[in-house]
Order: structure tokens, then C-alpha cells, then sequence
């Protein structure tokens, strides 16, 4: 049977529907597996919930959204002012590209599920509402919507910028000593804080102040004015792209006043300058974003528009109906019911099945090990010896408070403080974190330490001995780190190892770990609880004798919780 293709277009909005609505059930119901931090199985409420706390730093989420929402409507307008003639929002023709993404988001949302990624999943989201927006409006509405969905990435949380914001957080510490000591204020630097001999000055570069968070900002923001102001996708880039040494420049001036601030006027000029400077980070990388983009229109024009139908189809804007192909904005072939419907029951039916799949998932035991030894409870690592041989000591040191607050509840510690009978002045300190059934539990240390005062000098690899195995080593990331005494200036060096540990492999790094848990999820349906070994040591004797203290307690504590 044939269908006007009024009747088609009709029952094309329905299927859409019906679409979208087993779209959101999906996210809405089996949108997320990481239950450590925000107790939820909704994706809409997990990403939301992220632009509500302040610790997130992603409150600017809403902004982003209202910016999507107005690029879309602009773009929609901007391409129904074309000279050409408007094209229905479905012409009967079953759009490949919109059933294909689709599925992708389908299996891409999967992916995010089994691996305990939820920002896959939020970007499967917004591939599935493109291909919505495409299947529902055609090639006009895809085109019009695809920058405003990729826009919303800038509103995901990304931990992937923790470590940026940590290396960023270290060069603005670097460049503002460097200003500090050419203006001829003398400071000491202990992890993040600039100190004052005299103890009258005291400032923490917080992450909010190294500029993780004003960069994601302002490289939306720099995006958005490259997107307004050419057509041209590398001069998009360019200006996009200028906005990461503008924010170090930013945030390094920012730092750089406060300091000078603090030491002209003291701590009221300090944070005056530090209320100001917020605005003064968002001034210059703006100011220099638009300079930049005239720059480039006076140095680099785009080509003269002829007429507007050129510049809207260089735009991507609409597609003329004279040059459209079946499917897109022009053609109207008419076709059966069956054609509109088979493609929707077949999404539906895929989306169901996905369902049963990912509740089987979330409520089947964690297939998988822990690390390391466990205590009878099944939670907590195994107690550490209390006393290796004759010459340590080990004191049980406590969960802090703030530890068991942000961590989740399911995360296992223990962890002692070995001091040498001979010499109290030199102790190693081992502690071990294993994570729950969520992988969040554990994260990198070098965030930690830095915050806790610590200055890491440099990193290395390393491996240890594993004690009555001679060909066994353990794979470690060694971190040489030194903090300055407030008052006497004296510098404290330490060393620092840590690897992380599965069921059936040790790695040394984070990155490591992230990809082989994720690995295993996806292959073998296994989610290992994944242990994090931390040994730190005074190096004030030098590095071979703090190597020499850190494996003589490992020799008397590997063998009792490493399997």
C-alpha cells in the first residue's frame, strides 16, 4: 500500500515518538552503573546532579544547555531565511544516517554501562538525540542541530581534567614563584602554597585558581565565538585554540597580583585582588579571543559571498531542493506504512532487549576478586602486621573523616605507620585503599599529595622486590617529593611509591589501570576489586637508603596481603 506523503509524514512524527520515549526510558532507568558518588540509575539525573554541586565544577552546565538550545533555534532560522524552497520536516524516505546513530548510541550507551563509564552513555545520549532530530526533521534539522548536541559536550564532567587541571595548577605555581622571586618577594613554595618567611602571607592555588575550571569555560566560550564568526572550520579552530595559553595567561596574572597584592596591602588587598582577578581570568582570555578573530578576518578572510544561497550552503545550513538527494531536504517519494514502522519496532525492540540486558548486568554479583587478602567482613584489606621482625613498628593509622565522606561506603583501607626501632626519626608509611564494586573508589595519589603540601620534583618507574620469589618484581611509579618547613625553610624530601593491583596483574599507573578495568568489563564481564598500594618514606638520608627502608617493610608485608 502506497500513503500520501502527508499521511507518511504524519505517521513518521509518531514513530519518532515512540522512538524517543523508549530513548528515555532506557537513560532514565539503565542509564548508569557507577552508584559510589551519586546513588542513582538515572543518566539525566547523574548529569544534572553534577551542574547542582559545587565541587563538580561544572555548574556552568546550564548555561551550556541554554546556549545549545539558542544555536539550534538560530541555526533553524537562519536556514529558513535561504531563497530556497522550505523543506517539510519528513519526506517519506528512511533516513540511513539517523536509524545508524541510532543504533550506535544503542551499543555505545552498552559500552558506557558494562565499563562503569557514564560519560559514554551521556554521549550516546546525544548522538541518540541527533539522530532523532535528523530522523524527525531531515537533513535540515540534523545539520541545524549536530554543533548545539556536540556543543553540550563542555557540559559533561571530565575527570580526564583532573590530571590537566593538575599540571595546569602546576605551571601557573611555577610562573607565579617565578614573579614572586623577580619582584623581589621572597616565598617558599610547599606543594600548592606560596608561604611568606615571616608566616604574614599564605596563599593556596586551589584548583578552582589554577584554571581547570575557567578553561573549560572559556574554551566553550572561544569555540562559540569561532562558530559565530566564520564559516570555515580551521579558523574555527584557531580561535578555539588560542584559548588554552590565553587562560594560563589568565590565571598566572591572576595568581601574580594577588601575591603582589597580599604583600603590598596584606591579606585585605590579597583577597580583594583575588575577587577581581576572578573577572580579570574571563577579560583577557575574551578580550584576546576577539581580537584574535579580528585579527584572523583582516589577515585570513574568508572567501566574499556571491549570494546567500553560496554562504548557507558552505554553512551547512540547508540543502538546496534542487540538489537534494532521497531522504534529505527536497526529494518526496512516497512510501508504505511498513517503511516508516519496521524501522521503529525494530529500535523499540533493540532498546527492550538492551534493557533486560543491562538490568541482568547491574543485578548479577561482580564477577571478579579483590587485589588483595580480605579480612572476614569481605570488605576491608587484610590487617597489616603490627611488627615486622625485630626492627619496625607499625601503628595503625586511621580513616580520616573527609576520606569516608567522599569515598564510597563498599571501599576497604588499612593501613599502618612502620617506624624503625633503632631510629624513630625514619618511618615508612603503608596504606592500601580497595575499591567497591564501583571503580571510582580509587584515583590517582599525585592529586593528594600535592594538595596535602607535598612538591613532586619528578616521577619514574621503579620495581621492587617481591620477598621469596626472585624473579618476581613489583611494577611501581616512584614520585620524588620535597616540602619546605614553614618558618625554618628547611626542605623535607620524601619518596613516594604506588601501584595499583587486580586479581591477576599489578600495574603501575593510573592510566593503566583505567584501561585494562575497562577492558575486562567489556571482554570478559569481570570487574575486579582493584587495590591501590601506597608507600611513603623520609629521604632525607638520601633515595637509596629511603628505597633500602621502603622494601625492607615490604618485605615483611607484601607476602601478608598480596596474594
Amino acid at each position: 500500500m502506497i500513503v500520501a506523503p502527508a499521511k507518511s509524514q504524519s505517521g513518521m512524527r509518531w514513530a519518532v515518538t515512540v522512538c524517543a520515549v523508549a530513548g528515555v526510558v532506557l537513560f532514565q532507568f539503565f542509564g548508569n552503573a557507577t552508584r559510589g558518588y551519586i546513588a542513582t540509575s538515572s543518566l539525566f539525573w547523574w548529569w544534572i546532579s553534577h551542574w547542582l554541586d559545587p565541587q563538580a565544577e561544572t555548574q556552568h552546565g546550564w548555561l551550556i544547555l541554554g546556549i545549545s538550545a539558542w544555536l539550534f533555534w538560530r541555526n533553524l532560522r537562519t536556514a529558513g531565511r535561504a531563497s530556497f524552497q522550505p523543506a517539510p520536516p519528513w519526506n517519506g524516505y528512511l533516513d540511513t544516517r539517523a536509524i545508524s546513530a541510532l543504533i550506535l548510541a544503542l551499543l555505545l550507551h552498552a559500552l558506557g554501562f558494562i565499563a562503569q563509564q557514564t560519560r559514554l552513555s551521556i554521549l550516546a545520549a546525544l548522538l541518540l538525540a541527533w539522530g532523532m532530530v535528523r530522523l524527525a526533521g531531515g537533513k535540515r534539522w540534523g545539520d541545524a542541530a549536530a554543533f548545539p548536541l556536540a556543543f553540550m559536550v563542555f557540559a559533561i564532567p571530565l575527570n580526564v581534567l583532573d590530571s590537566i587541571g593538575f599540571w595546569l595548577r602546576l605551571w601557573v605555581i611555577d610562573a607565579s614563584e617565578w614573579i614572586a622571586h623577580a619582584a623581589g618577594i621572597d616565598v617558599a613554595r610547599n606543594g600548592t602554597q606560596l608561604l611568606s618567611p615571616d608566616g604574614h602571607f599564605q596563599y593556596d592555588v586551589a584548583a578552582a585558581c589554577s584554571g581547570v575550571r575557567s578553561l573549560v569555560a572559556l574554551s566553550a566560550l572561544s569555540l562559540l565565538v569561532g562558530y559565530l564568526n566564520f564559516r570555515s572550520w580551521p579558523r574555527r579552530a584557531l580561535i578555539f585554540l588560542l584559548c588554552f595559553p590565553l587562560t594560563y595567561l589568565g590565571n598566572v596574572v591572576r595568581i601574580g597580583s594577588i601575591i603582589l597584592a597580599g604583600r603590598w596591602g596584606g591579606p585585605v588587598w590579597a583577597e580583594r585582588a583575588h575577587d577581581v582577578m576572578g573577572f580579570g581570568v574571563f577579560a583577557i582570555v575574551l578580550g584576546g579571543v576577539l581580537g584574535a578573530a579580528e585579527l584572523v578576518r583582516f589577515w585570513w578572510p574568508e572567501k566574499s559571498d556571491g549570494d546567500r544561497r553560496a554562504a548557507l550552503e558552505e554553512g551547512d545550513c540547508v540543502t538546496p531542493l534542487s540538489s537534494a538527494r532521497p531522504g534529505e531536504s527536497g526529494a518526496r517519494p512516497s512510501h508504505s506504512i511498513a517503511t516508516v514502522w519496521m524501522p521503529t519496532l525494530f529500535f523499540v525492540a533493540l532498546a527492550a532487549g538492551e534493557m533486560f540486558f543491562l538490568a541482568h548486568v547491574a543485578a548479577s554479583p561482580a564477577r571478579g576478586a579483590a587485589g588483595v587478602r580480605l579480612t572476614a567482613d569481605g570488605v576491608n584489606p587484610v590487617e597489616l602486621p603490627a611488627f615486622i621482625g625485630t626492627d619496625w613498628i607499625g601503628r595503625r593509622m586511621d580513616v580520616t573523616a573527609i576520606e569516608r565522606e567522599i569515598l564510597p561506603a563498599d571501599t576497604g583501607f588499612s593501613r599502618r605507620n612502620y617506624v624503625l626501632v633503632q631510629d624513630a626519626a625514619h618511618s615508612v608509611f603503608v596504606s592500601i585503599v580497595l575499591s567497591g564494586r564501583d571503580r571510582t573508589s580509587i584515583h590517582r595519589p599525585e592529586i593528594c599529595l600535592v594538595g596535602q603540601g607535598w612538591t613532586i620534583a619528578s616521577a619514574s618507574a621503579y620495581r621492587f622486590s617481591f620477598p621469596g620469589q626472585s624473579g618476581r618484581k613489583v611494577p611501581a611509579t616512584l614520585l620524588h617529593t620535597v616540602r619546605i618547613e614553614r618558618f625554618t625553610h628547611r626542605r623535607v624530601p620524601a619518596l613516594v611509591a604506588y601501584w595499583f593491583v587486580s586479581s591477576d596483574q599489578v600495574v603501575a599507573t593510573h592510566w593503566q589501570r583505567l584501561m585494562s578495568d575497562a577492558w575486562k568489563r567489556l571482554r570478559y564481564g569481570q570487574a575486579d576489586r582493584w587495590a591501590y598500594v601506597l608507600l611513603q618514606a623520609d629521604a632525607g638520608d638520601g633515595d637509596e637508603a629511603a628505597l633500602a627502608r621502603m622494601q625492607a617493610v615490604l618485605d615483611g608485608t607484601l607476602p601478608v596481603f598480596e596474594p
